[in-house]
């Protein structure tokens, strides 16, 4: 199994690890730096978005594109940090990817984050147009050369799943940073990743 070429597409932050304080403290050091503050509030309208869209927004004026870029340098070198040996995977996550990788699944991730286990990374720098677009997700899928229709985003914020319908995927959402209620457009709400099988992905991909 499986025997046709099914995928699976995981979002890095909220579903493989839990980021979300490190990226709030991140954007707290950048906003300090450029003499405007980042709320609890501002961040999680923002999560899950990429970060040359979120910058702007964060500091309420236009960006050039190289002060982006390197705005977006010093956060990530930021977030690297604050995460640096305290990062750890989601209850059920490597148990559920080592199945899948031996099941015969093409494995992506739709951020950044490298595993030896992933085919295709694809970044926020890779694409012009952030989720809920399905850009992110069909890069992923023509990167592991698997169909949209053949796939299954693992995700855990709203515009993550409608980026997933969008590109015609099954979609697992897990709670891990919104209640079950904001989730539901996805195929299958679970609080965590324990328990999943690669039957499971298969069998949602099929229906």
């Amino acid at each position: 199994m499986p025997a046709r070429s099914l995928a699976a597409i995981f979002d890095m932050d909220g579903v493989l690890a839990d980021t979300g304080r490190a990226h709030f403290e991140s954007w707290q050091v950048i906003a300090r730096r450029m003499g405007t503050e980042v709320t609890w509030a501002d961040f999680e309208h923002t999560f899950g978005r990429p970060n040359h869209q979120i910058i702007p927004e964060l500091l309420h004026r236009d960006v050039p594109p190289d002060e982006l870029r390197e705005i977006d340098r010093v956060k990530e070198a930021e977030f690297r940090r604050i995460v640096a040996g305290a990062l750890e995977a989601l209850p059920g996550v490597c148990g559920l990817i080592a199945a899948l990788d031996a099941a015969g699944f093409a494995l992506a991730v739709g951020s950044s984050g490298p595993s030896g286990y992933f085919r295709t990374i694809v970044s926020a720098w890779d694409v012009q147009l952030g989720k809920p677009h399905p850009e992110v997700f069909l890069k992923a899928a023509a990167g592991v050369g698997v169909a949209p229709v053949e796939c299954c985003v693992f995700e855990d914020v709203p515009a993550g799943i409608r980026a997933a319908k969008a590109a015609g995927m099954k979609c697992i959402a897990v709670t891990t940073t919104h209640p079950a209620g904001s989730l539901h457009r996805a195929d299958l709400v679970v609080d965590s990743l324990e328990g999943i099988t690669p039957g499971d992905v298969a069998g949602l991909i099929g229906d």
